[in-house]
């Protein structure tokens, strides 16, 4: 048998090798890792210190908050790193870490996303029965449910991935390690690997997106009953936030983890959306649009100031 050299570590090419734009996409990302960071604190903080705010909905976006910031930070510290860095390289183990922690927040927020669906169709559609349906025990299960999911999905892709070697070439042509573009890099056989990533995708896509398309298809049906316009609006305000969110990072999730990888500038882009700007725009679309949101805040505020005073 022909010798093969086994490589220790992997080039991440980033998103672009122009040291200029490097030096704007670093300050750019920068800016959205800092947003990101702060804008989920704060949705934690605020959940925490205001009691008013004690209710399933803040408990799952409490948790919501939290994965943002891990999802977050599995890939763009790094990516930041290589934007000022001459030798943007990582390790294979690191690269498969990396890819571990990706998978399990992502597959955590996706079956997270599905438990939230099923908590707004329980409060529109059966509001006087809300508290009684959305008890304390069914939400730490749903929660508990969506990281054990998360991890196990996450586990059994990266367990299988630690068989492979890689040979050469090295070249990653992406920001962060993810499965579908390290399979193309393998000497070994990935299509066990490539058929369960693909499976395992698609599983968890049966799993929470029928809820959530069930949730959203009562919701909708119980928002066109009411009669008064006002009505209608505060009922599609109340839902339109995670119905955003929703579109956005199972859409170009799904994507990226069932079609094959093929390097393109496309990939990279999707994988900014579900991977950093979902993050981003979770805290903001919750915040902004959600008036107990900014009532706690304005609360919190006055505390502050006359606590200061």
């Amino acid at each position: 048998m022909k010798n093969l050299s086994i490589i220790d570590e992997f080039v991440l090419l980033g998103l672009s090798t122009d040291p200029d734009i490097q030096t704007m996409l670093f300050v750019l990302f920068l800016g959205i890792y800092l947003l990101t960071l702060m804008g989920n604190l704060m949705m934690i903080l605020v959940i925490r210190a205001d009691p008013h705010l004690h209710t399933p909905m803040y408990f799952f976006l409490g948790h919501l908050s939290f994965l943002d910031i891990c999802y977050s930070s599995v890939t763009v510290p790094k990516m930041l790193q290589n934007f000022l860095s001459q030798r943007k390289a990582i390790s294979v183990w690191g690269c498969i870490t990396q890819s571990f922690f990706f998978i399990f927040s992502g597959g955590t927020e996706g079956c997270l996303l599905s438990a939230m669906a099923y908590d707004r169709y329980a409060a529109i559609c059966h509001p006087l029965l809300y508290t009684v349906i959305m008890n304390g025990s069914l939400c730490s299960a749903m929660v508990s449910a969506a990281w054990l999911m998360g991890f196990l999905n996450s586990l059994a892709n990266n367990l299988c991935a630690q068989s492979l070697k890689f040979c050469g070439p090295n070249i990653i042509s992406h920001f962060s390690c993810e499965l579908p573009s390290l399979f193309p890099l393998s000497c070994s056989d990935t299509m066990p690997n490539t058929i369960l990533l693909a499976g395992s995708t698609a599983f968890l896509g049966l799993v929470t997106l029928p809820p959530i398309l069930f949730s959203y298809s009562k919701i909708i049906l119980a928002i066109l009953s009411i009669s008064s316009s006002k009505g209608q609006g505060k009922a599609f305000s109340t839902c339109s936030s995670h119905l955003t969110v929703v579109l956005l990072f199972y859409g170009t999730a799904l994507f990226r983890y069932i079609s094959p990888s093929s390097g393109s500038v496309l990939e990279r882009v999707v994988s900014i959306q579900y991977g950093v700007i979902t993050s981003l725009i979770n805290p903001l679309i919750y915040s902004f649009k959600n008036q107990e949101v900014k009532a706690a805040l304005q609360r919190i505020l006055r505390q502050q100031i006359c606590v200061s005073g």
